[in-house]
């Protein structure tokens, strides 16, 4: 009769896969690691950028084309009023797919695997979102070329560049409102239904495309007090002027503020998700 080996106690962390305490540099290093991950999926699927390569260019052909003469006189002398209000929108309409790609994950069973590795969990959620962010440089990348090509001469190149760092930045702040949906909806199509409902009219009334001054007085109000309105003046004036205005200030607090917010909400969520 063959003898037993006594086993050594197998720690319930190893037993699950899951790291029960995570040093922060180390959960830092698996959310790199992680938005490695979502790199590599663009990188073998590149048409998941479909959208923020084509949608720069139908918008500044379409808007300049449509409202340059009614509103400039012609498309040159709009070219400066629309292009920062098509980096804001195009910035911000890509942060939705956030939420749509985090439902999907999580629908498909990845989440789950991911959950059983030695890992933060909280790793997968802040991967998907730092890789995200790719996706809102190649938006304002193209939109800014697109602009050059129709004759789009900004008065400050280095202002415009600063620009679109911080639309990097806000539009990142804002795919943590659209992670939330994508964590708390239990469809895709139902994130995506909703995040465009709250987007086209935040995007749309707003200064992006139109002086607010055209607005009926009730839109107007809405307009003025609008968020994209003093991300949208923030990058004119800092395209055209190079100057750091009080609608940075304005966007950059805003941006703060969501964070402060839909942070602690998203990863509660997310940590309490099945």
């Amino acid at each position: 009769m063959a003898m037993g080996v006594p086993s050594s106690p197998v720690p319930s962390s190893v037993m699950t896969g899951v790291a029960d305490h995570v040093p922060p540099i180390a959960a830092v290093r698996q959310s790199l690691t992680m938005a490695g991950r979502g790199l590599l999926r663009l990188k073998h699927n590149p048409q998941q950028l479909f959208d923020v390569i084509v949608l720069p260019i139908v918008f500044t052909v379409m808007f300049s084309s449509i409202f340059g003469g009614a509103i400039a006189g012609d498309v040159d002398a709009y070219l400066p009023i629309l292009i920062p209000g098509v980096l804001v929108q195009v910035a911000v309409a890509a942060s939705v797919t956030t939420g749509v790609g985090l439902r999907e994950d999580m629908d498909s069973g990845v989440f789950d695997r991911f959950t059983s590795l030695p890992i933060a969990r909280i790793a997968p959620l802040a991967g998907a979102l730092l890789a995200n962010t790719v996706r809102y440089v190649v938006a304002t990348s193209v939109t800014i070329v697109v602009g050059l090509v129709m004759g789009y001469r900004p008065g400050s190149p280095m202002g415009l560049v600063v620009a679109a760092l911080l639309i990097v930045v806000v539009a990142f702040t804002l795919s943590w409102i659209f992670a939330l949906l994508g964590v708390v909806m239990s469809t895709a199509s139902g994130v995506q239904g909703l995040s465009m409902l709250v987007l086209m009219p935040l995007t749309f009334v707003s200064n992006a495309l139109v002086p607010t001054a055209t607005m009926p007085g009730w839109m107007q109000a809405v307009a003025e007090v609008n968020p994209v309105s003093h991300l949208v003046s923030a990058v004119r004036t800092l395209a055209d002027h190079g100057a750091i205005g009080a609608d940075v200030g304005w966007s950059l607090l805003g941006a703060a503020a969501v964070l402060a917010v839909f942070v602690p909400l998203t990863l509660r969520a997310y940590l309490r998700s099945p």
